[in-house]
């Protein structure tokens, strides 16, 4: 099956044209857009037929011309590299870790994909020894990499917040014996903070993740507190005075979309009311029987608000360069190397999960899944086939993104939607599929139109 080489749409009154393979992304006029469904497939004469009555045959040449330049620069029609067979990986350098200090939980998300943070088991939390095991393992694995990740995770962290603040120092030791830079970060829901603990995270955590889920009626009706009342106005003031202290340090709310709220956009714009500038609203992935799950029913309202939201985006950011929806942000320099964004998060690989027990799986999504432990942080990886399978999950061999456009830029989507979906690491999740070239398409579009302002 041949691969697509070029990707057009037009979307915030931009042409745009990519070259799928190496990236490049052109900003074209309606004349050039349209020329190009026939480049390739008629020659000059034809196409000089085809349009001399809507652009003249001189300016169709042209166009023609300008086209046939960017093929020989291999900046369009570009050939895909064919690295099916590269090793990825190969020294098994862990980069990343997600540690789950807390298997336990003080709300309950109806769409919890943590069954309310014991991740289908007991309610436990991590011990001081398995959290510096899981260091120890991290800095030991991490190869020359002086730069290391640490999420701290649930359930909810702040429940074992001692945990936190001795891992942090524990951290700081290794880091002088092993030369590594440990970056930790925070994921919480707010209901436990306050002015010390907001202290503590704004001086010792690189980037925080706040869990709140947009405006008051859509939060409160999936964020529930064990007694069964909204949790937003608990949350709220905290979190505002966590962001207003905290500077220009790294943080973003992070909030989730269901069927109840397809129009998203809504709860985005009240993150930014709210005085928040970094945004985040991912759709859930549920089983579809649940009433809030997305449907491909569902799907074509998605795509419309993602359109909606982004016009609305660009005026803002128009005016607000420090409004950031993580989502419209994207790298058209293509960053890293061909291999990593063909094997994106590196989950299962370069990025572990560790429950409080020490037992290592691919990512904090799999936790739970027993035939997913991969070994545990006192005797190292004892499921080697099982790191392979994960490593070989790329977009060369997964049928549907070899075809797809958007592949470089999502890598394959995430290896737990693909597995909860189909139970198979290499088939695509379609209605995820739909929505990252959606976002991708609109991405682009802004910063194709900010571009353009600063011009």
């Amino acid at each position: 099956m041949d691969s697509v080489k070029m990707h057009k749409f037009y979307l915030n009154n931009r042409y745009i044209v990519l070259d799928v393979n190496t990236g490049a992304v052109h900003v074209v006029d309606k004349i050039v857009y349209e020329i190009l469904d026939y480049y390739g497939e008629k020659d000059l004469d034809e196409i000089k037929k085809m349009f001399k009555g809507t652009y003249g045959e001189k300016a169709v040449e042209d166009v023609y011309n300008e086209i046939d330049e960017l093929v020989k620069e291999g900046l369009l029609f570009s050939e895909d590299i064919d690295i099916s067979n590269f090793k990825y990986n190969e020294d098994n350098v862990v980069k990343a870790m997600c540690l789950h200090v807390a298997h336990d939980c003080n709300l309950k998300c109806n769409y919890c994909f943590a069954s309310q943070g014991n991740f289908k088991g007991e309610r436990t939390l991590m011990s001081l020894e398995v959290g510096k095991r899981a260091l120890e393992f991290l800095a030991k694995n991490s190869g020359s990499r002086r730069n290391l990740e640490v999420d701290f995770f649930g359930g909810e962290p702040l429940m074992n917040f001692q945990l936190v603040k001795d891992l942090v120092d524990y951290g700081r030791q290794l880091e002088k014996e092993y030369n590594k830079n440990f970056r930790f970060t925070i994921t919480t829901n707010g209901i436990l903070l306050d002015d010390e603990k907001i202290d503590y995270i704004n001086e010792n955590m690189e980037n925080i993740v706040l869990s709140l889920d947009g405006r008051k009626e859509v939060n409160d009706n999936m964020r529930k507190t064990i007694n069964g009342e909204g949790s937003y106005d608990i949350i709220l003031p905290k979190f505002k005075k966590m962001v207003e202290k905290r500077g220009d340090k790294d943080y973003y709310i992070r909030g989730t979309f269901t069927s109840k709220n397809t129009d998203f956009s809504k709860d985005a714009l009240d993150f930014y009311k709210n005085g928040f500038k970094k945004i985040s609203i991912e759709p859930v992935v549920t089983p579809e029987e649940m009433d809030y799950a997305l449907r491909e029913e569902h799907l074509d309202g998605v795509l419309d608000e993602y359109e909606k939201f982004s016009r609305e985006y660009l005026n803002i950011k128009k005016k607000d360069k420090d409004f950031y929806f993580f989502h419209f942000m994207i790298d058209l320099t293509q960053g890293p190397c061909i291999v990593k964004r063909a094997v994106g998060c590196g989950a299962g690989s370069e990025y572990l999960a560790v429950t409080p027990e020490g037992e290592l799986y691919p990512c904090h999504q799999f936790v739970g899944e027993k035939e997913f432990v991969m070994g545990n942080v006192f005797d190292g990886i004892k499921n080697t086939n099982l790191r392979e399978t994960f490593k070989k999950a790329n977009v060369y061999n997964k049928e549907e993104c070899r075809v797809c456009w958007a592949r470089f830029y999502c890598s394959g989507g995430c290896h737990a939607n693909s597995y909860n979906a189909h139970k198979n690491l290499n088939k695509a999740y379609k209605l995820g599929c739909d929505m990252e070239k959606k976002r991708i398409e609109c991405a682009i579009s802004i910063l194709a139109n900010l571009n353009d302002q600063e011009d």
